[in-house]
């Protein structure tokens, strides 16, 4: 019986061996790779957030540079329009100043904060129409939730759908009115503003149309996909609803650890 030469039977695993070793070679360095590709991929995604955290803020500040002294020369032709009640409106403005000095820098404020700032600003726009004009303004807010005191508003959010139904009511005939309501509904702060349209086109002003655009993109930036707003016409009323669920902004601020 012929003995079968000790190199034949073992060669065939040295290869299979080889080819193994090269595979797993071959597989670990791709993994290097793709771990490597993978982190500079988690870098560069964290270098945009922080580039696209730095625009937003940017956009916003602009938005605010913007925003106040547009603000105060609205205010204070409404109290020019009304020399009479002067000590009365300047009481108001008075508010209205002190919280753009002081709390329109900040990221948040209370619900209440807000509210007072723009019943403040409600007082002094009433004194553009007549005494008699039928403006229905309604806190509904339970000062008892919890949610009244948090700082989850951004500060002169609610001023542009206030302004805009002033501008834009109908205030000289017999059945104009404006509606603001302020609700908290299932930790959602809601915001309701309607008016009777003119049947008057508008005076453009020169420089106007800041304002829609700003507040949408406050909006945008800050709430992302935690508001919704709604406008439109209903027969002859203009309706604007706003609706921010202030449980999930609070939620993804956490997250985000602001």
């Amino acid at each position: 019986m012929l003995e079968t030469p000790l190199h034949v039977s073992v060669t065939p695993w040295i290869i299979i061996a080889i080819v193994v070793l090269l595979c797993a070679g071959i597989c670990f360095l791709l993994w290097k790779r793709l771990q490597k590709e993978q982190e500079e991929k988690d870098k560069a995604i964290d270098r945009y957030r922080e580039l696209e955290v730095k625009t937003q803020s940017l956009e916003l500040e602009t938005i605010k540079y913007k925003l106040n002294p547009h603000l105060f020369k609205n205010t204070l032709n409404s109290i020019q329009s009304h020399a009479y009640q002067t000590y009365y409106a300047l009481d108001k403005l008075s508010n209205v100043l002190d919280y753009i000095l002081y709390e329109s820098d900040k990221q948040y404020v209370s619900l209440r904060e807000e509210i007072e700032f723009a019943l403040s600003l409600v007082e002094i726009n009433r004194l553009k129409v007549s005494p008699l004009f039928d403006l229905r303004v309604k806190n509904k807010i339970d000062p008892a939730n919890a949610l009244y005191e948090q700082s989850l508003i951004a500060p002169l959010i609610t001023i542009d759908l206030i302004e805009n139904a002033f501008k834009h009511a109908d205030i000289q005939s017999a059945d104009a009115f404006i509606s603001i309501v302020f609700e908290l509904k299932d930790d959602q702060f809601l915001l309701t503003v309607s008016n009777k349209i003119s049947g008057k086109t508008a005076m453009k002003k020169e420089r106007s149309g800041f304002g829609k655009g700003s507040f949408l993109k406050r909006l945008e930036i800050i709430y992302k996909n935690n508001y919704t707003i709604d406008q439109f016409v209903e027969e002859d009323t203009y309706i604007s609803h706003l609706k921010i669920n202030l449980v999930e902004h609070k939620a993804q601020m956490l997250i985000a650890g602001r």
